[in-house]
């Protein structure tokens, strides 16, 4: 995470236009939300006007012994009480409706940026934290959003309509009463930046566990073969630990705002009563009056009270409000140009009949790339590569090798330089134009929850079976996949966790054929698999890159003898390239680096001989 934006949210004070903002992500409930203040206003009128019907019953027809037209009196005093129950009934099915469509909505648009992010975002941000974000703070955001709403207006209503009745009838007593406001203030400003920090700690913290959970479950194998589960067990308690203190130190602070605030009102009460009831003694009010004050004195705290309560679950709330706007926010670090987003189609939406066809041929032209923490990787990168060539890029960790296909993909762009495709700058292209057009199987293949058949239709959505089973067939899966029981419709399992390494591979293969991509990125694809695999996916290999522009990170240098190019990257340079016979000849480093591995497998293959 983030260390100076950690710092930076911890300073900031209670921000309206975080509010305001999130409001306008929100727009299109307003027809919703204009009717469910509405609705707050009817009732807090209604609750305003109960405890006048009372003086008016108390001094018409208790105190006077005259009961002539309480009937009418009764039937009126009935019908506002339905009005009031279906008011209620209303407002919570509003309020419900505006709380799970808000968490709907906030969470597609979250989901949607997520989409558009390049690869730094997520260099930066750990997994829990993101998951965080869009869980348990947009849940967060939307109960406050609904319900808070709900009873902000109606505190506001009832607070303005008590003050205005109780003016009308004894501006002194009215005075008297409400002494003990001002000192709610300056208690609520306080307390409100308390709150604020506090809850913004448990948040933080939060994400933390959160990630805890995840690397937990995602890295179990590791875990039990390092014996970690004791450190891991005494780092989680250290941060449940720091999440104890903190929800508590949190919970202090609530838990004192509203006692004092209550305190305070039963002074306002007590002082309503005693002045008031002088009034009675020398009748300069009456004994409906009186009782109206003390029901005025005690419900006008209730909604101090609430506004309190309200004003502290925002800020709350504010700390999640924060973290979700600014992933939502998020300034993407790769994007198109409006001119490019017109002709082709933005990232998500893409004017495929514009889409010139990609031949392949590829120009790193004085490329240069450094990360944002500053790291140089590539400096004057200058690469020719031709339809149809297959590219083998060798070297230690490090070296770059990952960083040139990275950039070729267009997961990164350069910091100085330009790549051409077909001729022309591929920024005068859309993302998705070209990622569209790129096959990418990585060294730890990454399977969906799903069948085997979604698996493969994910690299073209609306491929037929026939098509699945044809690039099955080409990456040569076919065979271990109708030996399944279900076959191409077997559940892999999280993380494509039912299957062995070498057939995740041979799937995450048939994905990448089954578009049709003219540029193929292997990304030391054979690494992680047994040898007998990895023959069948040389073979497949073979079979889909003849014809493409390939690319291929390899760390066995036997699969790669058969590439046009090899290239020898050192700290950003390419420091030999040639196929392996020229490579070979020249007995540099390339050389020494096959003939040592050539070494091991044979003393390899002796041992298990």
């Amino acid at each position: 995470m983030n260390i100076n934006r950690i710092k930076k949210e911890k300073n900031r004070k209670l921000d309206f236009n975080i509010w305001r903002k999130l409001f306008k992500y929100i727009s299109i409930f307003k027809d919703k939300l204009k009717i469910l203040s509405l609705l707050m206003f009817i009732v807090a009128g209604i609750d305003v006007v109960m405890p006048f019907l009372t003086k008016y019953a108390i001094d018409n027809f208790v105190v006077s012994g005259n009961i002539n037209g309480i009937g009418k009196f009764a039937i009126g005093y009935l019908l506002i009480i339905l009005t009031q129950v279906i008011n209620i009934k209303y407002f919570i099915l509003s309020a419900g409706e505006i709380e799970t469509g808000l968490a709907k909505h906030v969470r597609k648009l979250g989901f949607e940026k997520l989409q558009k992010l390049s690869l730094s975002y997520y260099d930066s941000n750990s997994q829990g934290w993101i998951t965080s974000r869009m869980t348990s703070d947009i849940t967060r955001l939307s109960e406050i959003v609904s319900w808070g709403l709900i009873d902000l207006v109606w505190a506001v209503v009832m607070m303005i309509g008590f003050a205005i009745v109780m003016f009308i009838h004894n501006w002194r007593l009215t005075l008297i009463t409400l002494a003990v406001v001002p000192p709610l203030f300056i208690i609520g400003i306080y307390f409100q930046k308390r709150i604020l920090e506090s809850y913004r700690n448990v948040r933080k913290i939060n994400s933390k566990i959160t990630g805890d959970f995840n690397e937990g479950i995602s890295g179990a194998i590791t875990t039990k073969t390092l014996v970690r589960e004791e450190e891991n067990l005494e780092e989680f308690k250290m941060h449940t630990g720091e999440m104890r203190y903190s929800s508590i130190r949190a919970a202090v602070f609530s838990s004192l705002f509203l006692p004092i605030v209550l305190t305070l009102g039963s002074i306002g009460t007590g002082l309503a009563l005693w002045f008031g009831g002088n009034g009675v003694i020398s009748n300069n009010i009456s004994y409906g009056t009186l009782v109206m004050f003390i029901t005025y004195s005690v419900e006008f705290f209730e909604p101090v009270s609430q506004l309190a309560t309200t004003l502290a679950e925002m800020q709350h709330a504010q700390a999640s409000a924060e973290r979700v706007i600014s992933l939502i926010e998020e300034k993407v670090d790769i994007w198109d140009r409006e001119e490019v987003i017109e002709k082709y189609g933005d990232v998500v939406n893409g004017k495929m009949e514009n889409w010139e066809k990609i031949e392949g041929n590829i120009i790193f032209q004085n490329v240069s790339f450094s990360y944002k923490n500053g790291e140089k990787v590539l400096e004057n990168f200058n690469l020719e590569v031709k339809k149809g060539e297959q590219i083998a890029l060798v070297g230690e960790t490090g070296s770059g090798k990952s960083t040139i296909v990275n950039l070729l993909c267009r997961f990164y762009e350069p910091t100085k330089g330009k790549i051409l495709i077909d001729g022309k700058d591929y920024k005068d292209r859309s993302l998705l134009w070209l990622q569209s057009n790129l096959g990418y199987v990585l060294q730890s293949p990454h399977l969906f929850s799903g069948s085997i058949i979604d698996n493969i239709r994910y690299g073209k959505l609306n491929a037929s079976e026939e098509e699945v089973i044809a690039a099955a067939k080409l990456v040569n899966a076919n065979e271990f996949i109708t030996k399944l029981e279900k076959g191409y419709y077997t559940e892999v399992g999280e993380g494509g966790g039912k299957l062995s390494t070498g057939e995740k591979q041979l799937i995450s293969f048939a994905r990448a054929v089954i578009a049709n991509p003219a540029i193929f990125i292997l990304d030391e694809a054979t690494s992680s698999i047994d040898t007998e695999t990895e023959k069948v996916i040389q073979d497949a290999i073979h079979k889909v890159l003849r014809g493409r522009t390939s690319f291929i990170i390899a760390h066995r240098l036997s699969t790669i003898v058969s590439s046009d190019k090899i290239l020898v990257i050192k700290k950003g340079k390419i420091l030999e390239m040639g196929n392996h016979k020229e490579l070979m000849k020249k007995k540099g480093y390339y050389y020494n680096l096959y003939t040592n591995q050539f070494i091991e497998e044979k003393e390899k293959e002796l041992l298990n001989a």
